[in-house]
This record gives structure tokens, C-alpha cells and sequence, in this order.
């Protein structure tokens, strides 16, 4: 049987597929940004709703997916299941209130996206913004970060300071006394700090490009 359940995981599940928040699938589609909104899949009184044949149409078309794929995302077959995970601009992430003592997420601000499911639940995203990152990153593509995934020499990784800048960088040699990390673009330098002047390194483990 059919169930209001399976169709909208699958609309998350497409949307995840393509790097992107369902309310980004349906601008994507020329619909309202709030036509998938968790709000809307329930009226007031409990009962859910089904989505529009139209607007599963326009989400198909706009993703150039085709009806046997959408049917394999509800069936759930072969399909990385996809997540919640809170997201927030690479320039918003510097700005205090937005994680914990922790480095996790924390405070208001923050957008749901869906991801693929990966076992951290303090993972989050960051959106890129300008071409610092290059040729890696690109303006508007975002990233999935894990704070408790465990650091080795060549990861790519999310920095912030005690001074408030973050920064997406390889990691490069990491000691007791420093750590070093190596820049994607060869126009911007590398970077060097102590370890008392870091407040997290995360890991990056997933980007939609």
C-alpha cells in the first residue's frame, strides 16, 4: 500500500539526490519555495496530504528525472537514504551564537537541507560562497561536515578560529602545538596556527557539486 510517507521521503530523497533542500527542489521546479515544507504535508487537523500530480510533475521535469526513478526513491530500493541536517552560508558560520562550546550546531539561523544519511547526528552543511575554494569548491556549492568524524593528513576540512574566521582547507601536518593547512586555490596562502588559537577542525565528508 501507498503511503503519504513513502512519497514524501522520496521527494526529500530526490532532492538530497540533487544536493539540495526540497524548498530548493520546488523553486527549482518554478514552484513555491514552501510547496514541500514539512507544514504542508499535514492540514491543521492531523490529516496528511498527498503532493500535486502537477507539482511532482514540474520536480521530475525541472530534475530530468524520470517516472521509474521516482518510483525506485519511493520503493526505496538502492537509494542512499537522505537526512536532515541544518545548513548555514561559509560567512554566517564565522558570526558568534552559531555553534556550541562543543563546535556543534546551535541557536536559530540555520536552514534544513537534505544530505545522504551518514551516522554523525551533529553533521551540517556550509554553503560556499566566492573563489577562494577553487578549483574544489565553487561559489554556491555545499558541504557536509562531521564534527566527530576522526582527522588524518590530506582531509579536506572545515577551520574555525577563536577569532571567528572559517575557512575550508586540506589539512596538512597536525601536532600538539600546530596545525597546518594547505589552500585549494594556489592565489590564497596557506595557513598556520597553534592550537590554542583553533576552536574545531571537522571533517568534510560529502559535497554537492
Amino acid at each position: 500500500m501507498l503511503t503519504h510517507t513513502q512519497i514524501w521521503r522520496a521527494i526529500d530523497a530526490l532532492a538530497a539526490r540533487h544536493g539540495m533542500s526540497a524548498s530548493r527542489l520546488a523553486k527549482l521546479a518554478g514552484l513555491d519555495p514552501t510547496t514541500f515544507n514539512k507544514s504542508k504535508r499535514g492540514a491543521a487537523n492531523g490529516k496528511l496530504r498527498w503532493p500535486s500530480t502537477e507539482s511532482l510533475a514540474k520536480v521530475l521535469s525541472a530534475t530530468g528525472s524520470g517516472l521509474k526513478e521516482f518510483v525506485a526513491l519511493v520503493a526505496d530500493k538502492g537509494v542512499v537514504r537522505a537526512r536532515m541536517v541544518p545548513l548555514i552560508g561559509m560567512a554566517q558560520a564565522g558570526t558568534s551564537g552559531f555553534f556550541d562550546d562543543a563546535g556543534f550546531p546551535a541557536g536559530s539561523g540555520w536552514e534544513d537541507i537534505a544530505f545522504p544519511e551518514i551516522a554523525d547526528s551533529h553533521c551540517y552543511a556550509l554553503e560556499i560562497a566566492g573563489d577562494s575554494m577553487l578549483p574544489v569548491y565553487r561559489d554556491g556549492d555545499r558541504i557536509l561536515v562531521s564534527p566527530q568524524g576522526s582527522l588524518r593528513r590530506g582531509d579536506r576540512v572545515v577551520v574555525k578560529t577563536h577569532a571567528g574566521e572559517v575557512m575550508a582547507k586540506q589539512l596538512g601536518r597536525m601536532t600538539a602545538q600546530r596545525v597546518e593547512l594547505k589552500s585549494f586555490n594556489p592565489a590564497f596562502d596557506d595557513r598556520n596556527f597553534t592550537l590554542n588559537e583553533i576552536a574545531f577542525v571537522h571533517r568534510i565528508i560529502w559535497a554537492s557539486q
